[in-house]
Protein backbone atom coordinates (compact mmCIF):
# COMPACT_ATOMS: atom_id res chain seq x y z
CA UNK A 1 0.00 0.00 0.00
CA UNK A 2 1.63 3.16 -1.06
CA UNK A 3 -1.19 5.74 0.87
CA UNK A 4 -4.14 5.13 2.51
CA UNK A 5 -6.98 6.57 5.02
CA UNK A 6 -9.50 5.35 7.73
CA UNK A 7 -12.59 7.39 8.45
CA UNK A 8 -15.80 6.57 10.49
CA UNK A 9 -19.19 8.18 10.23
CA UNK A 10 -22.77 7.55 9.46
CA UNK A 11 -24.01 6.31 6.05
CA UNK A 12 -25.26 9.93 5.10
CA UNK A 13 -21.73 10.60 5.84
CA UNK A 14 -20.42 8.50 2.80
CA UNK A 15 -20.30 10.75 0.06
CA UNK A 16 -18.04 13.31 1.74
CA UNK A 17 -15.91 10.09 3.39
CA UNK A 18 -15.14 9.04 -0.64
CA UNK A 19 -14.35 13.00 -1.46
CA UNK A 20 -11.97 13.55 1.54
CA UNK A 21 -10.17 10.43 0.81
CA UNK A 22 -10.03 11.39 -3.04
CA UNK A 23 -8.11 14.54 -2.24
CA UNK A 24 -6.34 13.26 0.59
CA UNK A 25 -4.86 10.68 -2.16
CA UNK A 26 -4.13 13.70 -4.49
CA UNK A 27 -2.10 16.14 -1.60
CA UNK A 28 -0.24 12.35 -1.24
CA UNK A 29 1.08 12.30 -4.41
CA UNK A 30 1.52 15.40 -6.03
CA UNK A 31 1.60 17.51 -3.04
CA UNK A 32 -1.27 19.74 -3.86
CA UNK A 33 -4.93 19.51 -2.04
CA UNK A 34 -7.32 18.33 -3.91
CA UNK A 35 -10.85 19.73 -5.52
CA UNK A 36 -13.80 17.30 -4.89
CA UNK A 37 -15.11 18.97 -2.07
CA UNK A 38 -14.58 22.79 -3.15
CA UNK A 39 -18.02 24.51 -3.42
CA UNK A 40 -19.44 26.84 -6.77
CA UNK A 41 -22.04 30.10 -5.50
CA UNK A 42 -23.74 30.87 -8.17
CA UNK A 43 -27.53 32.89 -9.11
CA UNK A 44 -30.31 30.90 -10.51
CA UNK A 45 -33.60 31.55 -11.28
CA UNK A 46 -34.84 27.97 -11.25
CA UNK A 47 -37.94 29.20 -8.29
CA UNK A 48 -38.72 31.98 -11.28
CA UNK A 49 -36.76 34.56 -9.46
CA UNK A 50 -32.62 35.24 -9.43
CA UNK A 51 -31.58 33.88 -5.92
CA UNK A 52 -28.48 32.59 -4.87
CA UNK A 53 -26.90 28.99 -4.67
CA UNK A 54 -23.96 26.90 -3.65
CA UNK A 55 -23.18 23.54 -4.82
CA UNK A 56 -20.13 21.22 -4.56
CA UNK A 57 -18.04 20.87 -7.87
CA UNK A 58 -19.40 17.49 -8.98
CA UNK A 59 -23.03 18.83 -8.81
CA UNK A 60 -24.11 16.33 -5.71
CA UNK A 61 -25.90 18.91 -3.87
CA UNK A 62 -27.19 22.36 -4.59
CA UNK A 63 -28.44 24.46 -1.62
CA UNK A 64 -30.46 27.74 -1.90
CA UNK A 65 -29.58 30.18 -0.06
CA UNK A 66 -31.47 33.90 -0.40
CA UNK A 67 -34.85 33.44 -0.58
CA UNK A 68 -35.58 37.28 -1.35
CA UNK A 69 -38.10 36.51 -4.13
CA UNK A 70 -35.85 39.10 -5.95
CA UNK A 71 -32.67 39.93 -7.93
CA UNK A 72 -29.60 38.85 -6.36
CA UNK A 73 -26.58 38.81 -7.58
CA UNK A 74 -22.71 38.48 -7.63
CA UNK A 75 -22.70 35.79 -4.44
CA UNK A 76 -19.17 35.62 -2.97
CA UNK A 77 -18.10 32.85 -0.58
CA UNK A 78 -15.40 33.80 2.07
CA UNK A 79 -12.50 31.94 2.36
CA UNK A 80 -13.41 30.37 5.16
CA UNK A 81 -16.47 28.79 4.22
CA UNK A 82 -18.85 30.01 6.78
CA UNK A 83 -20.31 33.49 4.98
CA UNK A 84 -21.91 34.48 1.92
CA UNK A 85 -22.15 37.89 0.73
CA UNK A 86 -24.67 39.09 -1.84
CA UNK A 87 -26.40 42.17 -2.98
CA UNK A 88 -29.70 41.50 -3.47
CA UNK A 89 -33.07 44.49 -4.92
CA UNK A 90 -35.44 43.21 -2.84
CA UNK A 91 -35.97 46.56 -0.84
CA UNK A 92 -35.39 48.68 -3.91
CA UNK A 93 -31.92 49.68 -3.45
CA UNK A 94 -29.22 47.72 -3.94
CA UNK A 95 -28.06 46.68 -0.71
CA UNK A 96 -25.08 44.06 0.60
CA UNK A 97 -25.72 41.09 2.60
CA UNK A 98 -24.16 38.61 4.65
CA UNK A 99 -25.97 34.86 5.80
CA UNK A 100 -23.56 32.76 7.69
CA UNK A 101 -23.48 29.67 5.83
CA UNK A 102 -23.28 26.80 8.39
CA UNK A 103 -26.93 28.12 9.47
CA UNK A 104 -30.17 28.45 7.46
CA UNK A 105 -32.42 31.46 9.09
CA UNK A 106 -30.03 34.74 9.84
CA UNK A 107 -28.99 37.41 7.06
CA UNK A 108 -27.47 40.82 8.08
CA UNK A 109 -27.56 43.87 5.92
CA UNK A 110 -24.04 45.31 6.37
CA UNK A 111 -24.54 47.97 3.55
CA UNK A 112 -27.66 50.04 2.83
CA UNK A 113 -25.66 53.13 1.43
CA UNK A 114 -28.11 54.92 -0.90
CA UNK A 115 -27.14 53.69 -4.51
CA UNK A 116 -24.92 50.87 -5.07
CA UNK A 117 -23.74 48.20 -2.59
CA UNK A 118 -22.02 45.10 -4.53
CA UNK A 119 -20.26 42.65 -3.05
CA UNK A 120 -16.69 42.25 -4.71
CA UNK A 121 -13.64 40.65 -3.33
CA UNK A 122 -12.98 38.64 0.21
CA UNK A 123 -9.17 39.70 1.02
CA UNK A 124 -6.85 36.08 1.20
CA UNK A 125 -7.63 36.57 5.08
CA UNK A 126 -12.01 36.77 5.24
CA UNK A 127 -11.45 40.00 7.63
CA UNK A 128 -12.28 42.61 4.76
CA UNK A 129 -13.94 43.21 1.18
CA UNK A 130 -13.72 45.38 -1.39
CA UNK A 131 -16.63 46.51 -2.67
CA UNK A 132 -18.29 48.79 -4.73
CA UNK A 133 -20.55 51.95 -3.31
CA UNK A 134 -21.84 55.00 -5.27
CA UNK A 135 -23.03 56.83 -1.81
CA UNK A 136 -21.10 59.82 -3.16
CA UNK A 137 -22.08 59.60 -6.93
CA UNK A 138 -19.54 57.92 -9.11
CA UNK A 139 -19.18 53.84 -8.34
CA UNK A 140 -16.07 53.65 -6.73
CA UNK A 141 -13.87 50.80 -4.64
CA UNK A 142 -13.74 50.99 -0.65
CA UNK A 143 -12.53 48.90 1.85
CA UNK A 144 -15.07 47.25 4.33
CA UNK A 145 -14.71 44.86 7.24
CA UNK A 146 -16.72 42.27 7.73
CA UNK A 147 -19.40 44.10 10.06
CA UNK A 148 -20.09 46.88 7.36
CA UNK A 149 -17.61 49.98 8.23
CA UNK A 150 -15.42 51.44 5.62
CA UNK A 151 -11.96 51.31 5.96
CA UNK A 152 -10.98 53.19 3.39
CA UNK A 153 -11.96 54.72 0.09
CA UNK A 154 -9.49 53.16 -2.57
CA UNK A 155 -10.51 54.81 -5.85
CA UNK A 156 -12.35 58.66 -6.43
CA UNK A 157 -13.91 59.90 -9.33
CA UNK A 158 -11.65 58.57 -12.04
CA UNK A 159 -14.70 56.80 -13.57
CA UNK A 160 -17.12 53.65 -12.44
CA UNK A 161 -14.75 51.57 -10.53
CA UNK A 162 -15.99 47.71 -10.26
CA UNK A 163 -15.49 44.22 -10.25
CA UNK A 164 -12.50 44.16 -7.81
CA UNK A 165 -10.50 40.78 -7.25
CA UNK A 166 -7.57 40.06 -4.80
CA UNK A 167 -4.17 38.77 -5.62
CA UNK A 168 -3.47 35.45 -3.44
CA UNK A 169 -0.75 37.39 -1.57
CA UNK A 170 -2.92 40.18 -0.28
CA UNK A 171 -0.46 43.22 -1.92
CA UNK A 172 -2.58 44.03 -5.02
CA UNK A 173 -5.83 44.12 -6.77
CA UNK A 174 -7.16 43.93 -10.08
CA UNK A 175 -10.42 45.76 -11.15
CA UNK A 176 -12.38 47.04 -13.66
CA UNK A 177 -12.82 50.77 -14.79
CA UNK A 178 -13.87 52.88 -17.63
CA UNK A 179 -11.71 55.85 -16.49
CA UNK A 180 -10.09 55.67 -19.90
CA UNK A 181 -13.45 55.85 -22.06
CA UNK A 182 -14.54 52.25 -21.85
CA UNK A 183 -14.37 49.31 -19.27
CA UNK A 184 -10.89 48.32 -19.22
CA UNK A 185 -8.92 46.18 -16.43
CA UNK A 186 -6.80 47.87 -13.92
CA UNK A 187 -4.00 46.50 -11.61
CA UNK A 188 -2.92 48.25 -8.26
CA UNK A 189 -0.51 48.02 -5.57
CA UNK A 190 -3.00 48.57 -2.22
CA UNK A 191 0.61 49.55 -0.61
CA UNK A 192 1.16 52.43 -2.53
CA UNK A 193 -1.83 52.99 -4.70
CA UNK A 194 -0.07 53.05 -7.66
CA UNK A 195 -2.68 51.74 -10.61
CA UNK A 196 -1.76 50.63 -14.13
CA UNK A 197 -3.60 49.70 -16.71
CA UNK A 198 -3.46 45.89 -17.92
CA UNK A 199 -5.44 45.94 -21.20
CA UNK A 200 -5.63 47.67 -24.34
CA UNK A 201 -6.85 45.46 -26.75
CA UNK A 202 -10.65 45.47 -27.75
CA UNK A 203 -13.33 48.29 -26.35
CA UNK A 204 -14.67 46.12 -23.42
CA UNK A 205 -12.42 43.87 -20.96
CA UNK A 206 -14.10 43.20 -17.70
CA UNK A 207 -14.16 40.81 -14.89
CA UNK A 208 -10.83 40.07 -13.96
CA UNK A 209 -10.05 37.16 -11.93
CA UNK A 210 -6.86 35.91 -10.28
CA UNK A 211 -5.19 33.18 -10.80
CA UNK A 212 -4.64 31.04 -7.07
CA UNK A 213 -1.21 30.59 -7.86
CA UNK A 214 -0.65 34.20 -8.34
CA UNK A 215 0.57 34.15 -12.35
CA UNK A 216 -2.33 34.66 -14.17
CA UNK A 217 -5.22 36.82 -14.65
CA UNK A 218 -9.21 35.81 -16.66
CA UNK A 219 -11.14 37.90 -17.73
CA UNK A 220 -14.06 38.36 -20.17
CA UNK A 221 -13.53 40.57 -23.36
CA UNK A 222 -15.70 41.81 -26.23
CA UNK A 223 -14.69 40.37 -29.52
CA UNK A 224 -16.39 41.01 -32.64
CA UNK A 225 -19.34 41.36 -30.51
CA UNK A 226 -19.28 38.10 -28.68
CA UNK A 227 -17.87 37.93 -25.10
CA UNK A 228 -14.77 35.48 -24.79
CA UNK A 229 -12.37 34.71 -21.84
CA UNK A 230 -8.47 35.56 -22.10
CA UNK A 231 -5.84 34.92 -19.89
CA UNK A 232 -3.00 37.41 -18.96
CA UNK A 233 -0.01 37.15 -16.68
CA UNK A 234 -0.28 40.50 -14.98
CA UNK A 235 3.39 41.46 -15.12
CA UNK A 236 3.87 41.00 -19.09
CA UNK A 237 0.39 42.70 -20.52
CA UNK A 238 1.91 41.07 -23.74
CA UNK A 239 1.15 37.05 -22.64
CA UNK A 240 -3.03 37.99 -23.24
CA UNK A 241 -4.06 34.81 -24.39
CA UNK A 242 -7.91 34.21 -26.17
CA UNK A 243 -8.57 30.88 -24.42
CA UNK A 244 -12.35 30.49 -25.36
CA UNK A 245 -14.15 29.99 -28.45
CA UNK A 246 -17.70 28.39 -29.83
CA UNK A 247 -20.81 29.37 -29.98
CA UNK A 248 -22.34 32.00 -27.03
CA UNK A 249 -21.17 34.62 -24.64
CA UNK A 250 -18.11 33.26 -22.11
CA UNK A 251 -18.65 35.45 -18.91
CA UNK A 252 -17.47 35.23 -15.08
CA UNK A 253 -14.49 33.04 -14.86
CA UNK A 254 -13.22 31.84 -11.72
CA UNK A 255 -10.62 29.56 -10.71
CA UNK A 256 -10.75 26.26 -9.68
CA UNK A 257 -8.66 26.26 -6.13
CA UNK A 258 -5.75 24.40 -7.34
CA UNK A 259 -5.44 26.66 -10.31
CA UNK A 260 -5.93 24.18 -13.04
CA UNK A 261 -9.25 24.74 -14.05
CA UNK A 262 -11.60 27.97 -14.76
CA UNK A 263 -15.37 27.72 -14.64
CA UNK A 264 -17.41 30.59 -16.22
CA UNK A 265 -20.86 31.15 -17.47
CA UNK A 266 -21.85 30.37 -20.93
CA UNK A 267 -24.83 31.92 -23.11
CA UNK A 268 -25.97 30.64 -26.01
CA UNK A 269 -30.00 29.59 -27.39
CA UNK A 270 -31.46 31.93 -24.71
CA UNK A 271 -29.59 30.11 -21.97
CA UNK A 272 -27.10 30.73 -19.55
CA UNK A 273 -25.17 27.87 -18.02
CA UNK A 274 -22.30 27.49 -15.74
CA UNK A 275 -19.29 25.29 -17.52
CA UNK A 276 -15.72 24.31 -16.81
CA UNK A 277 -12.33 23.86 -18.66
CA UNK A 278 -8.76 23.76 -18.45
CA UNK A 279 -6.59 26.79 -18.14
CA UNK A 280 -5.63 26.50 -21.44
CA UNK A 281 -8.79 26.14 -22.99
CA UNK A 282 -9.20 22.49 -23.52
CA UNK A 283 -11.57 19.78 -22.23
CA UNK A 284 -14.56 22.44 -22.14
CA UNK A 285 -17.23 20.75 -20.53
CA UNK A 286 -21.13 21.95 -18.93
CA UNK A 287 -20.81 22.07 -14.85
CA UNK A 288 -24.08 22.10 -13.97
CA UNK A 289 -27.57 20.81 -15.93
CA UNK A 290 -29.90 21.94 -13.68
CA UNK A 291 -33.54 23.95 -14.67
CA UNK A 292 -32.89 27.35 -15.22
CA UNK A 293 -30.46 29.65 -15.89
CA UNK A 294 -27.26 30.38 -13.80
CA UNK A 295 -24.60 33.10 -13.95
CA UNK A 296 -21.74 34.79 -11.59
CA UNK A 297 -20.20 31.65 -10.64
CA UNK A 298 -17.09 31.55 -7.66
CA UNK A 299 -15.18 28.82 -7.31
CA UNK A 300 -13.89 28.34 -3.61
CA UNK A 301 -12.03 25.91 -1.50
CA UNK A 302 -13.30 23.02 0.58
CA UNK A 303 -13.64 24.19 4.28
CA UNK A 304 -13.95 21.25 6.96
Amino acid sequence: MMAGRRYRGESKQRDDMVLRLCDSLIEEFTGEPGISRSRVSYVSDTTGRKEAYIADVLGLGHRQVTRHKHLVVAPRISPDGNYLAYSSYHTGNQNLYLTDLRQSKVTNAISRRRGMNMASAWSPDGRNMIVTLSKDGSPDLYLMDRAGQIKERLTSGAGINTSAFWSPDGSSIVFTSDRSGTPQVYLMNLQTRDTQRLTFEGRENTEPSWSPKGDLIAFSSRVNGQYHIFTMNPKNPKSLQQITSGWGDFESPTWSPDGKQIAFSRKGNSKKQIWVMLKDGREMRLLYNVKGNQSYPQWSRAVD
